[in-house]
């Protein structure tokens, strides 16, 4: 269960009004798995974090304003539960809100938000495959040109973009949106666009339906570099009771570069528990033999609604001159065409 922590208190009239229409809640993840991963030139087993989501800590809170106006705030940092530390971005510091760290304020006009948050594109590689963007199933669909997209602040398709502002549509019939923008912050000559980005999804959920379209652009960090990446995805799913089949298409292009993803996946409540599995393709438009194909088979038990015992097993199959891995946070190298295998079993829980 969720714990709430209303306004501490108050010490003055003032402070007790106020803690009637404002509360903070503490939540989170705990998600570690013990993992092994086999390739030709070698393997690894070691306990591995977020196998079925990733360990996270956040806060968040909520303003009544009056007038249907409310003022929100959340902050979330990922955490690894195998040894304690925070989460490592990309310049190798711990424990920081690099998940999400935004102030919003909500209305019927929808909502504004402000700060580092997920791009509308990769909030459909997380929606329609099975196993989301966590473990060894991982649809791994962000990045897809990866370290190619030379001088961008966090490669061609990150999960999340800083310095950004948001809108939401308010749901209408089942229609959802948003459109967000993220500065670059770097200046070339009277312009500050290199290294910003934009993104835009539009999606319609109604009862079983769901899908939505995603569309979003990088600019290269230098004023010597000043190559665009696009991405664009599309992705649906229907819940027929006994099965929900998933469907996924995705693309990435520039940098005289394309790398198109195609995935198809599946849940089906099975006793106490989940089954899952997905079939994704990974397609290299502009050089020959870097094709992957990644397939992953997984179960979850829940003993409770909030705790989950799981298992998965997946296996990444590469073309002569692909590198592609499996999910897992362990540490693992694939040599260019060598395949992968991997399975592991971990226990979840949200609070």
């Amino acid at each position: 269960m969720k714990t709430t922590l209303f306004a501490l208190a108050a010490l003055t009239a003032t402070g007790g009004a106020l803690a009637q229409s404002s509360s903070v809640t503490l939540f989170g993840v705990v998600d570690a798995s013990v993992a092994h991963v086999s390739t030709k030139d070698g393997s690894v087993t070691g306990l591995a974090n977020g196998g079925n989501a990733s360990s996270r800590l956040g806060f968040r809170g909520v303003e009544d304003l009056g007038n249907g106006l409310k003022a929100g705030f959340w902050l979330e940092g990922g955490v690894n539960v195998d040894d304690g530390s925070g989460s490592k971005d990309d310049s190798g510091s711990g424990f920081k809100f690099e998940r999400r760290s935004t102030i919003s304020l909500l209305g019927d006009f929808g909502e504004l938000r402000l700060g580092r948050d997920k791009t509308p594109t990769y909030q459909n590689l997380e929606t329609f495959h099975a196993f989301g963007d966590s473990g060894m199933g991982a649809i791994n669909g962000h990045n897809l040109i990866r370290s190619s997209a030379a001088r961008t602040i966090e490669r061609s398709n990150p999960k999340r973009h800083s310095n950004s502002i948001s809108y939401l549509l308010p749901k209408m019939n089942g229609f959802y949106g948003q459109a967000s923008y993220a500065f670059g912050e770097k200046a070339k000559g009277n312009s500050n666009s290199l290294s910003s980005s934009m993104g835009v999804r539009l999606g319609y959920g109604n009862g079983p339906l769901n899908v939505a379209l995603g569309y979003g652009t990088t600019k290269g960090g230098t004023a010597a570099d000043t190559i665009n990446y696009k991405t664009f995805n599309l992705g649906a799913s229907y819940n027929f009771g006994m099965l929900t089949p998933m469907v996924l298409i995705a693309s990435e292009r520039g940098n005289n570069q394309r790398v198109d993803l195609y995935s198809v996946g599946v849940k089906a409540p099975v006793g106490p528990g989940e089954v899952r599995a997905a079939v994704s393709w990974y397609k290299d438009k502009k050089r020959n033999e870097r094709d992957s194909v990644r397939l992953a088979l997984g179960y979850g038990y829940k003993l409770s609604k909030r705790t989950e015992l799981y298992a998965t097993v997946a296996h990444m199959s590469n073309d002569d001159n692909a590198t592609r891995k499996l999910g897992t946070s362990l540490t693992h190298t694939v040599a260019a065409g060598k395949n992968a295998t991997g399975y592991e079993l971990g226990l979840r829980h949200n609070f």
